[in-house]
């Protein structure tokens, strides 16, 4: 049976990046390991351990609003198969208020700082480590991949830019969400409040989405400027997206691809809806299947 635990505290470890670390970092990781809120944590981080020491090790990162119940399921199959897994709950996510406000003051240097104390921690899992990561947890595993040298990165739908947005307008819009009052939009302005999964928050800030394009837009200058740092990253798009914009991943694969010694896959899904919720196990169950069966075959060949 595996060991199911939750983990209130984020490491501090320190990990080398591709940059020159800043006594701001410092500041960062020590900020992310103290609780956000004084609001019930309803929903915390998973980790699944085996007893015995094992080669391989999983980072799993959910998406904005979600909590680590996303990855639960497929967390579960890998650890099944022999790997230890960490699934880390977002700063400002799974808290038992599924109206708080919390989001509103997610920052893009929180969400580096807890990427960076998530991989620092679940290095200690095994000796290799794949990280994994879904939409604004996507964007989070391809951060990682382009600043920390570990074994795997897969970044499904990764929020790097909105659907319906242009490219060259992001910043822009960007700069706009972040210096007007924030707002709080329904995911589903009909059933609001009654949305499930119970896990996630049925709507999101506009700020936290202006400080996650921040950090993506962070993410596209620094693949121009260097080679990513891990050696192996899968890249994966909805063909029939209706959220993120899958331009922008492509993108980002053209980017990190124009450097040599590096493997860069993009994985076009194909037969999916016209969804971006393609793995919340609690909302499309089936499809949810569906994604994970592809996805692990992904992730460990």
């Amino acid at each position: 049976m595996p060991v199911a635990r939750s983990v209130r505290e984020w490491p501090s470890a320190r990990l080398t990046l591709a940059r020159k670390q800043t006594p701001r970092d410092d500041e960062l990781l020590a900020a992310v390991a103290a609780p956000h809120s004084a609001s019930p944590v309803s929903h915390d981080s998973i980790l699944l351990t085996h007893a015995e020491p094992v080669q391989r090790a999983y980072l799993l990162f959910h998406g904005l609003t979600a909590s680590p119940r996303q990855f639960e399921p497929f967390g579960r199959m890998l650890y099944e198969r022999g790997a230890n897994v960490y699934i880390p709950r977002l700063p400002r996510h799974g808290l038992a208020d599924r109206l708080t406000t919390e989001l509103e003051a997610l920052t893009a240097d929180e969400l580096r700082a807890f990427a960076l104390a998530s991989v620092g921690f679940a290095r200690t899992l095994a000796p290799r480590l794949n990280v994994v990561g879904f939409s604004v947890g996507g964007l989070l595993a391809a951060w990682v991949a382009q600043h920390v040298p570990v074994d795997r990165v897969t970044a499904i739908a990764p929020f790097l830019g909105v659907a319906w947005l242009p490219g060259r307008m992001l910043r822009r819009a960007a700069y706009v969400a972040r210096t007007l009052p924030n707002r709080f939009i329904w995911w589903d302005p009909i059933l609001r409040e009654r949305q499930q999964p119970a896990h996630g928050y049925p709507r999101f800030s506009t700020h936290a989405v202006a400080e996650a394009i921040a950090l993506a837009q962070e993410l596209m200058a620094d693949a121009e400027r260097h080679a990513p740092a891990a050696r192996d990253v899968q890249l994966l798009f909805n063909a029939s997206e209706s959220t993120v914009d899958n331009v922008e991943t492509k993108r980002l694969a053209a980017l990190w691809s124009a450097w040599k010694g590096n493997r860069i896959v993009l994985h076009r899904l194909r037969g999916l809806p016209l969804s971006h919720d393609i793995i919340e196990p609690l909302r499309s169950p089936a499809l949810a299947r569906s994604v994970a069966a592809a996805l692990l075959d992904l992730v460990e060949r």
